[in-house]
């Protein structure tokens, strides 16, 4: 017999919010979705060259765990 109880909650009707600004709705299991980069302004499809982040993934590790790279 399945366990009941085990699943997590489904939301039929799950908003997915860029710069506060809803794009569309979907099915998901958390109530609402972030995301920072989407087709209307990921610079592949907008042909800029502008950098969205300009902190490396190294140095956001660094600040976020604050080490010091002579550590």
């Amino acid at each position: 017999m399945p366990k009941s109880e085990i699943h997590p909650t489904w939301f039929k009707k799950t908003p997915v919010m860029c710069d506060g600004k809803p794009l569309c709705l979907i099915g998901s299991t958390k109530p609402e979705l972030q995301i920072d980069i989407w087709l209307a302004n990921h610079p592949f499809y907008t042909e800029s060259q502008i950098l969205i982040d300009s902190e490396g993934r190294v140095e956001k590790f660094m600040k976020k765990y604050q080490l010091n790279s002579t550590d």
